[in-house]
């Protein structure tokens, strides 16, 4: 490590590499529990927890996951948003030495049948609206056992528990549901409030598997990626240290949901160890919630993506917020563009740092340093985290800088590997390496740059054209607001690039201007042959967009 470029780039306070210790993702919750047992650990609307309250309130889930038969070794699905429940039910679980399958509240029935049979899920902890509009309907085809239902306004107090269901109700869909009780049923206040604190002592291994993380499935059925309780520790640990965050003292902004890997480690996880006051946001993109709750919680801390960082810039009034308590920011899941990180940063004072990670490393493999970042790179490795850019076709020579190649990486955040698919673990890792599937090029200085996914990667008369490169161009135009690119069928080229483009409200411009706009800054042949305008794109629930259901209607075009 000691002979890698980017070492020297470090911010002062970072070492190239950390003293781990052994820790359990619970045992920090236990930890921060003992030394600020007064502090405001959750808010949630118009309700605190304490650490010592959240504690209590996990020690008393965990003793009733016992009772319904959680042992060592057995997996709990959770379908929330960021609720308090959420969190108590994710360290319960890993304080039985159970493992958390989290799950996505927009999976359609097909997706939860496959992922809960495949980590053969024994418990699922649901929202009370998913379970009866979504889950009910598949409950044969699945092997859990026992249903705990929570509802959003259980943890809200007076006059908010009662005015927030008559709200829920009226929303479309409908996001609370009466859920008649049965023998497979569970409340989770009701569980919680008739359940003692007193689970039984479970040793835990740090190398134990904390969390079957399942992949988007983009290219098949989505996989479980097997993440220790070291993965995740350690990769919290990189973070902290990289952010100078202090124990104690930040405010959290938990808007990037935990049901993905990146709102899990980088808010809850870490925010947790810290024993941060974390405000808990259960709709990303409900962006007035997320500015006044800034306001209003003196937010100092905000992980986010490039959207909302977006939203954030573009609310109405915006500008006559006191939204000065941010100090750091972490942007990831998509290339952030230049004018909506310089935007952001006039408005807060905030400093921005740009990441990368997979699911597969816990996630965060990569970080721009605070004092020497490079603004559209990923940045440098973390410490204790190696990378390098290797060629595509053997995937064993690694390339000089500057050119691009597939990006891989090792370090302790790495997976364990995929549930039940030796295969493709060997294929995802080798040697030690993890293989990530992006295409990457390393400078001089050892920062890294994303110039597309492998499977993104549009073949054009023999020529590579990467998505995201097109994308920075397009929104760099002052009317573009977001921008996809992706590859359509062309029988005289095999592909043609086609661009869909959402504009900011009030701004006009014509295909042909961003075709000319693009001319002066790419390559004929990268230049979009098609633009389409559309008022807003497909987004993942982590508010990334997703090319592949523009694909997808592109070829339903054609079929």
């Amino acid at each position: 490590m000691s002979e890698r470029p980017w070492l020297k780039f470090y911010d002062d306070s970072v070492p190239p590499s950390i003293d781990y210790g052994t820790h359990t993702i619970h045992g920090s919750l236990e930890r921060s529990a003992g030394e600020r047992p007064d502090r405001t650990a959750l808010s949630f609307m118009n309700t605190r927890l304490s650490y010592r309250e959240l504690e209590n309130q996990v020690n008393r889930f965990a003793t009733a996951l016992h009772g319904l038969g959680v042992k060592p070794g057995d997996r709990v699905a959770i379908q929330l948003p960021n609720l308090p429940q959420t969190v108590i039910a994710y360290y319960a679980t890993l304080k039985l030495g159970a493992q958390v399958v989290m799950t996505n509240p927009l999976y359609t029935p097909r997706e939860i049948t496959h992922q809960w049979n495949d980590a053969n899920a024994k418990v699922a902890v649901v929202l009370d609206a998913l379970y009866d509009r979504v889950v009910r309907e598949v409950r044969a085809q699945l092997p859990v056992q026992h249903f705990v239902i929570a509802s959003v306004a259980e943890y809200l107090s007076f006059p908010l528990n009662v005015l927030a269901p008559l709200k829920l109700r009226r929303q479309t869909p409908p996001m609370t549901a009466r859920v008649e009780p049965a023998s497979h049923i569970r409340f989770f206040r009701k569980l919680i409030a008739s359940t003692p604190p007193t689970p039984p002592h479970v040793d835990v291994a740090d190398h134990d598997v904390a969390m079957l993380q399942y992949t988007g499935g983009t290219t098949g059925l989505s996989k479980g990626a097997m993440l220790t309780h070291r993965n995740i520790m350690c990769n919290a640990q990189q973070l902290i240290r990289w952010t100078a965050a202090s124990d104690g003292e930040d405010v959290w902004m938990a808007c990037l949901p935990f049901f993905h890997i990146y709102g899990l480690t980088v808010a809850l996880i870490v925010g947790v160890h810290l024993g941060a006051h974390l405000v808990l946001i259960p709709n990303p993109r409900d962006t007035g919630s997320i500015v006044k709750n800034v306001v209003k919680h003196r937010v100092t801390m905000l992980p986010a993506v490039p959207a909302m960082y977006n939203a954030i810039n573009q609310y109405p009034g915006v500008e006559r917020l006191d939204l000065s308590s941010i100090k750091i920011c972490n942007s990831g899941s998509a290339p952030l563009p230049v004018e909506v990180l310089h935007r952001f940063e006039e408005l807060t004072g905030a400093r921005i740092t740009e990441g990368f990670g997979l699911t597969e490393t816990s996630p965060v493999t990569h970080s721009n340093p605070l004092s020497h970042r490079k603004v559209g790179s990923i940045g440098v490795p973390l410490p204790d985290t190696d990378a390098k850019v290797v060629d595509m076709d053997t995937g064993t020579r690694e390339l000089p800088p500057g050119e691009e190649g597939e990006l891989i990486v090792r370090g302790p955040q790495v997976m364990k590997g995929y549930l039940d698919r030796p295969d493709e673990t060997a294929d995802m890792i080798r040697d030690g390496w993890l293989y990530t599937g992006d295409l990457a090029v390393m400078d001089e200085d050892g920062y890294f740059y994303i110039v597309g996914r492998k499977k993104d990667m549009i073949l054009c008369a023999g020529y590579n054209v990467y998505p995201d490169e097109v994308d920075r161009v397009l929104m760099g135009h002052p009317a573009v607001s977001e921008a996809a690119t992706i590859g359509i069928p062309d029988e005289a080229r095999g592909e043609t690039v086609k661009s869909f483009v959402v504009l900011h409200t009030g701004h006009t411009v014509t295909p042909d201007d961003l075709r000319a706009y693009c001319r002066e800054e790419l390559a004929a042949y990268k230049v979009p042959r098609f633009i389409e305008f559309r008022e807003s794109l497909p987004k993942s629930t982590v508010l990334k967009i997703l090319r592949r259901e523009l694909r997808e209607e592109e070829l339903a075009k054609r079929s």
